[in-house]
């Protein structure tokens, strides 16, 4: 294929992609790729796997699905972070006396 050719039509594939950021779905390709795996990509990036034949754009409800997921998996990533941040200190009866007793005599 002809570079001014192949570039003329990457520039209209991206032309066409409205959005900055735009979910593809792979097709399966004869050196390994799987059919059917959903990611998140530039503009730029897609028209050349769409124009590649590596992918196809996402249809509106695979895109809302795809980002549904992601925003969950962000708030469960969220969730178990803030749970990591949670310190428990465990004092038995005979630390508390003391530090209930060193408390009043600085009062003192």
């Amino acid at each position: 294929m002809d570079l001014r050719v192949f570039f003329q039509k990457l520039r209209k594939i991206e032309s066409d992609i409205a959005e900055p950021h735009v979910i593809v779905v792979s097709n399966e390709t004869p050196d390994g790729g799987r059919a059917g795996q959903r990611s998140e990509v530039s503009r730029s990036n897609a028209a050349r796997l769409v124009l590649e034949g590596h992918a196809r754009l996402a249809t509106p409800d695979e895109s809302a699905e795809f980002r549904a997921a992601a925003q969950k998996a962000l708030e469960d990533a969220e969730r178990r972070a803030k749970a990591d941040k949670v310190q428990v200190t465990v004092i038995s009866d005979a630390d508390l006396r003391a530090l209930r007793t060193a408390s009043r005599t600085e009062k003192r």
